[in-house]
């Protein structure tokens, strides 16, 4: 379904939905529409250094961790893996860190808005986080940086064909992806290497560690579902799908299955194939997810080779979310 775009639209419109303007950005637009905006949004990613990036996030992560470690404890969220992300994500697109405790609250509102479905009341505040996303994101692109990928965007833009509202909505989503999926998956990981397998972080100084990444976008898939409309009558496995009904594709389920995964419940840090879907797949597979990579394996690295007495002091709160996994508290010490 997710390579289906002739008959699955991630864009509602077709289907006669109506969609708020600041909702209309490279990941809810189909080909060939989807095509024109990825290419831009692709070249820009690819004109950066990618050995600088590393260094880049190791810095970061080495500098917040030597602060943290003056401390007898510190919670892993809100003080390690979402201030790392927002700066880090910053640093790449080329653009100021925002204030953290706005960045913060700005994603819980989006996230939270991902169930608007299910709790009408959380829609409004996302439309108003949206707003506050957009001020800065059309200050970035008028007065945009000499480096990074935001200056690449702002400079190719012109002559890319790509309309500028959808160009400013795509930036925000990068943005928003770098920071709230990138800090959320590492989140993830670390719960499930320092709570759930207290053994498994320092297994994974001798795995390959590429791999050992998408085996904890696996386990962890912090993405749980997503939607798609059916554009046409469809047949999909064994079952009839009528054109303009809405089908949620459970990607957590899918990341479990047991026909597709053996020992699904188990973390196998050298797992090969591991076909997941943790970052999408098809046109509309995570643009973010090569940075969202390695951000995540830099750190774990880090963390792994520096700070491998590290160990949860209680276990892991959630937010109410269904569609993205959210964590709310992870507590946890150096020693």
């Amino acid at each position: 379904m997710l390579k289906d775009s002739a008959s699955f639209a991630a864009d509602w419109r077709r289907v006669g939905e109506k969609m708020p303007p600041r909702a209309i950005n490279m990941l809810t637009l189909d080909p060939p529409e989807h095509t024109v905006v990825r290419r831009l949004f692709m070249e820009a990613l690819r004109a950066q250094d990618h050995t600088a990036l590393e260094r880049m996030i190791e810095q970061h992560t080495t500098e917040l961790l030597a602060t943290l470690a003056r401390r007898p404890s510190f919670e892993f969220l809100t003080e390690f893996a979402e201030p790392l992300a927002l700066s880090t994500t910053s640093a790449y697109l080329g653009v100021p860190t925002p204030d953290p405790a706005w960045s913060s609250r700005i994603a819980r509102d989006i996230v939270a808005g991902m169930d608007a479905g299910l709790w009408p009341e959380r829609a409004r505040p996302v439309l108003a986080a949206q707003e506050e996303l957009a001020v800065l994101v059309e200050e970035w692109l008028a007065h945009p940086p000499p480096t990074g990928v935001v200056g690449v965007i702002a400079e190719r833009a012109a002559g890319s064909g790509v309309d500028p509202a959808i160009i400013e909505n795509t930036v925000r989503g990068l943005l928003f992806s770098g920071y709230s999926s990138g800090s959320k998956l590492l989140g993830l990981v670390a719960i499930a290497l320092l709570h759930e397998r207290a053994a498994e972080l320092e297994r994974f100084r001798a795995a390959d560690t590429a791999r050992a990444v998408e085996e904890m976008v696996r386990y962890a898939s912090p993405i749980q579902a997503v939607a798609r409309a059916c554009v046409r009558d469809t047949e999909l496995g064994g079952v009839e799908v009528r054109a303009g009904q809405a089908v949620t594709l459970l990607l957590g389920a899918a990341n479990r299955d047991p026909a597709r995964f053996p020992d699904p419940g188990t973390v196998r840090l050298d797992r090969h194939p591991n076909p997941h879907l943790g970052f999408g797949r098809g046109p509309k597979s995570c643009l973010g997810s090569p940075f969202t990579a390695v951000f995540t394996r830099v750190v774990l690295r880090v963390l792994a080779e520096r700070y491998p007495g590290i160990r949860a002091l209680s276990a892991p709160t959630y937010f109410p979310n269904l569609t993205a996994r959210s964590v709310e508290r992870f507590e946890v010490a150096f020693r």
